[in-house]
């Protein structure tokens, strides 16, 4: 089974942690800011990573997936913020509605933030994503 994963994951680079963990095998990752590649019909299955800003994904994964993600396609979703809220799903829920995409899941866990205010005392969810949160990635992405 192929895989595309179209992430974004800047600043901290909590997202690329999960990502980095991942087989090599069959997964094929794309950076929706430099995307190398953006024909995503021949994959089986496709994941949209992000940290998330400002409460959603990343501008560079939505614009992505609103304008290549195929029809019809198996998607999966993971994220990582300072806050685990479900409703950081939300945007990129609706394109893969919209695209008529079966949904298999969502990950979700914490990441280090240093935006704005927060950078001042330090940044919060320092230490995330951690080892057992990364096995947490790995577990949901192999039930997939």
């Amino acid at each position: 089974m192929t895989t595309a994963i179209v992430y974004y994951s800047k600043h901290h680079g909590n997202t690329k942690k999960l990502l980095d963990a991942l087989p090599q095998d069959g997964i094929t990752l794309i950076d929706a800011e430099n995307p190398v590649l953006t024909d995503l019909s021949g994959f089986d299955r496709i994941g949209f990573a992000s940290g998330i800003y400002a409460g959603a994904f990343a501008k560079q994964v939505l614009t992505f997936a609103r304008e290549h993600l195929p029809e019809r396609k198996p998607v999966f979703l993971a994220a990582t913020s300072a806050m685990k809220m479900n409703s950081h799903f939300t945007g990129m829920m609706h394109i893969c509605s919209q695209k008529r995409c079966q949904v298999l899941g969502q990950y979700l866990c914490q990441g280090y933030n240093t935006y704005g205010p927060f950078k001042l005392i330090g940044g919060t969810s320092k230490g995330h994503p951690t080892q057992e949160e990364i096995d947490g990635f790995l577990k949901f992405y192999q039930t997939l």
